[in-house]
């Protein structure tokens, strides 16, 4: 664990970069508004290998930096609430030992949006939203199992070592 700090940073290096690449691709499934989010395979990797505190260093300091650099203070409100619930939700149901990487991933895919989807409407002030609400849960379980993929693929291809 003395190389910590060190992969921290690594893994939210690694997670801006995925943030540009996705932020280079206009939508995902063609939706406004639905991206993979491949950077979130950082967060849940952090979350398995070192934790929750981990997790939420590498989550928060990649969604106000890329917000900063790619996107604007709306694109960092998104992010944020979708983050936190998210990376909440996941590390409920990892604490729990009954779901797989995948399955916490889907579970934070689809509260990631609900917490978007919250946030937007406060913003907008218009509940009308709520009708985008099938499209965001289908999209979360969609995204949230590729994202889990990824992940278990990154965490088999890690030495066993690495925070030793």
């Amino acid at each position: 664990m003395k190389y910590k700090t060190a992969y921290l940073g690594m893994f939210t290096a690694l997670a801006m970069i995925l943030s540009y690449v996705e932020s280079l691709f206009p939508s995902f499934y063609g939706i406004p508004g639905v991206k993979l989010g491949l950077a979130n395979s950082m967060s849940l990797v952090i979350l398995i290998l070192i934790g929750v505190p981990g997790a939420f260093c590498v989550s928060v300091l990649r969604v106000i930096l890329s917000g900063f650099l790619f996107g604007n203070l709306f694109s960092i409100a998104y992010s944020l609430a979708g983050a936190l619930l998210s990376l909440s939700v996941m590390a409920l149901s990892k604490k729990t030992g009954v779901f797989s990487v995948i399955g916490i991933s889907i579970l934070g895919g689809i509260s990631h949006n609900i917490g978007q989807l919250i946030v937007a409407i406060f913003l907008v002030e218009n509940l009308n939203l709520l009708y985008y609400f099938p499209i965001l849960l289908f999209s979360g379980l969609v995204t949230g199992l590729i994202i889990g993929i990824l992940s278990m693929e990154i965490l088999k291809r890690l030495p066993g070592n690495l925070l030793r």
